[in-house]
């Protein structure tokens, strides 16, 4: 049976474009080299798109440079169904100037970004548009989910526990930010946490423990994003991760995971999350492997079963596919919140997979098991209607003419 032709898309315009890079190759790394031809697509800061055998490479991304042997630009032929990438600009040969063949048909994508241009939709579109299968889930699940204020609102009308909280735009709190202000110290009490509706990897959240701190939390946080959530703190709260893996009625959740700061952190930052162990020369240690965890999480079965149930509920309310994780807290009573889902967890969440019993390998497999059942249930829809609109539209036109 012949390779399949997978891509890995990573990278792209984001703030957390280095995590994508990470997470790409472990994933790369775990892929079964008989089952799978990988495909690195690579999309830089700026946007362009290249592929090439010195992407495989860490060093490659400290200093990117595009006339590094190996590397070419890509374009995806925008055909539906083509799956053809192209070297960009066209090599022309010859005495006719014939393109070249592509350099590859893709069979499958693997998108794995983080953050805006990647994770929130607008490459699952392109996908889309393409008719190629993909692992992620798909576009409004991934724009959903991006977006915590409209996740936040979509759990909370569906019933689930989440912690209060207030938005607002950049535009209002310029326009009158002590009505904000007055606001939340009205509607919530300190401290809270201030957070750009679209980003991850708490890129530009902020613990506000009174007014001035406040517009400090929010001056930071509008740097990142237009829409701003501002959400009620608790005292010690404790983190709970799950994750689901599958596509429509087959889907299964991994063990819980606890993650613990090196410190009394109210949250886990960006440095918790990523660079605590980032030094270590093992592939799997980097990303969201090197952060401090419990595994599986001390919460006892009852609620680890109720948590695991939700996961599975929001993975369908959302209608997803492939892997995410879901985020909760606790507080110190022990109530439950769901903080927020990830659509493209870092590192794929391979880690409580692996704590599952499924080997980074295997997750691949099933991701892409995933992507084919999700495309083929896709395609027994009808995308024509064949009506007589035009018909009449031109017969109406001669009409006008004649008269």
């Amino acid at each position: 049976m012949p390779k399949l032709n997978v891509a890995v898309i990573y990278g792209s315009r984001s703030c957390e474009h280095e995590v994508s890079v990470v997470s790409a190759l472990q994933l790369m790394e775990a892929a079964d080299s008989e089952q799978y031809n990988i495909v690195p697509v690579y999309i830089t800061k700026e946007g362009l798109w290249y592929t090439g055998d010195a992407l495989r490479k860490i060093e490659t991304y400290r200093n990117f440079n595009p006339m590094s042997a190996g590397l070419k630009r890509i374009i995806f032929d925008l055909t539906t169904g083509a799956g053809d990438i192209w070297e960009w600009p066209p090599q022309r040969t010859g005495l006719f100037s014939k393109l070249q063949k592509p350099l590859v048909r893709l069979d499958c994508a693997i998108p794995v970004l983080h953050g805006l241009h990647g994770e929130d939709g607008t490459v699952q579109g392109l996908l889309e548009l393409l008719n190629i299968p993909y692992t992620s889930t798909g576009v409004l699940g991934s724009s959903l989910g991006m977006d915590k204020i409209a996740v936040k609102l979509l759990l909370r009308g569906a019933g689930y526990p989440v912690l209060d909280f207030i938005w607002f735009t950049r535009e209002q709190w310029e326009r009158d930010a002590r009505k904000w202000i007055d606001r939340i110290e009205t509607q919530l009490k300190y401290p809270v946490f201030v957070k750009p509706s679209s980003l991850g990897s708490s890129i530009g959240i902020s613990k506000a423990t009174d007014r001035a701190s406040l517009e400090e939390a929010v001056r930071v946080g509008a740097s990142y994003d237009s829409r701003l959530l501002v959400e009620a703190g608790i005292e010690h709260p404790t983190e709970i991760n799950c994750s689901a893996l599958g596509f429509g009625e087959s889907v299964r959740t991994s063990v819980c995971e606890m993650p613990v700061p090196s410190s009394d952190d109210q949250f886990l930052t960006f440095w918790e999350k990523y660079l605590r162990n980032s030094g270590s020369k093992n592939p799997e240690s980097r990303g969201m492997k090197n952060l401090s965890r419990v595994l599986p999480a001390p919460i006892g079965e009852t609620l680890t079963e109720t948590i695991q149930k939700m996961t599975e509920e929001i993975f369908r309310l959302l209608n997803c596919k492939g892997v995410v994780r879901i985020d909760y807290i606790i507080d110190e009573n022990d109530i439950l919140y769901v903080n927020e889902p990830n659509t493209i967890p870092g590192s794929m969440a391979f880690y409580l997979w692996k704590a599952s019993g499924l080997s980074f390998s295997q997750l691949v497999d099933e991701m892409v098991k995933n992507a084919f059942e999700a495309s083929a249930e896709k395609n027994k829809s009808v995308f024509a209607y064949d009506s007589t609109i035009l018909d009449k539209v031109i017969s109406g036109a001669k009409g006008s003419k004649l008269k």
